[in-house]
């Protein structure tokens, strides 16, 4: 199968591009990376009449640290996650998870702006923006406006985009020497979608665990963040008794679906390993 016919526009900045999605009366598209919707698109899984293609925006690009936020454009690709100094500095989630993400050709490809708007449950970006508390800066016809990761992910596919506002870039609180990060999934290979993945990012006061964000992929409709284990943290020492309680607790954060290839008691056991996994390590290291 080929994709249907469609006209294709190439703006330059933001306000073109949504001027041009605009006018087609909402049967268009964004492009930029392609990874996701270029296969949709020959499966006409999605047919637009219209595609406008993002990825010579020079506004969607640029990786920078102002006044303790690191600003990363929509168009930042995957294997930039992965490289970057500033990001392995300040969003180092980021930076672990990357290499998890499939394959290294989509990884150089792929945008994190694509990846997040997708909003797969089962994608690492999307979930550690909402493990490191990020923001999203949106701009749209009336404006621009930012919606905390928290608040961003409503559904299956579903985002607080509206019809054809763009995914400008992502602010995140920038990591400093008091937070500990850890990250990892299991999967049946590597580069497939992840039977269950968690990114953690604690901030430590001395022995203790001042603040903690935990966030589950794969393990539901939408990233799932696990506000029971994390408050079962907070002001503890990171020893056995704390982890197997933050353990415990995820029964009370996840409720993973059926299906025919893993039953949601074992992803919620796997969840639990993976979570005694991280936490184990960010002891140690401390």
């Amino acid at each position: 199968m080929k994709a249907r016919a469609f006209s294709y526009f190439r703006p330059a900045t933001i306000t073109e591009a949504l001027t041009v999605f605009a006018v087609a009366g909402g049967e268009a598209s964004y492009i930029a990376g392609g990874q996701s919707l270029v296969p949709a698109l020959a499966l006409r899984l999605q047919a637009p009449e219209r595609l406008v293609d993002i990825a010579h925006i020079d506004a969607l690009r640029g990786i920078s640290l102002e006044d303790g936020w690191l600003r990363l454009g929509a168009l930042t690709r995957h294997v930039e996650a992965h490289d970057d100094p500033l990001i392995a500095a300040h969003a180092p989630l980021l930076a672990l998870a990357a290499p998890h993400v499939a394959h290294p050709a989509i990884r150089n490809r792929g945008t994190l702006g694509g990846s997040v708007a997708l909003a797969d449950p089962a994608s690492e970006f999307p979930a550690m923006m909402l493990a490191m508390g990020a923001e999203m800066e949106i701009a749209g016809t009336e404006g621009t406006r930012r919606v905390p990761a928290d608040s961003f992910f409503l559904d299956l596919y579903q985002t607080a985009l509206e019809p054809g506002e763009l995914l400008v870039a992502f602010h995140i609180p920038a990591a400093g020497p008091e937070h500990r990060c850890a990250f990892d999934e299991l999967a049946r290979r590597r580069g497939d979608y992840a039977i269950v993945g968690c990114g953690t990012m604690l901030t430590m006061s001395g022995a203790e665990t001042s603040s903690a964000r935990i966030a589950f992929l794969a393990v539901g409709a939408t990233p799932v963040r696990a506000r029971a284990a994390e408050a079962s943290l907070v002001g503890r020492r990171l020893d056995s008794e704390t982890i197997r309680s933050a353990q415990a607790a995820l029964a009370e954060d996840l409720d993973p679906p059926d299906d025919e290839q893993v039953p949601a008691a074992m992803r919620l056991h796997l969840a639990r390993v993976l979570l005694g996994r991280l936490l184990g390590s960010l002891a140690e290291a401390a």
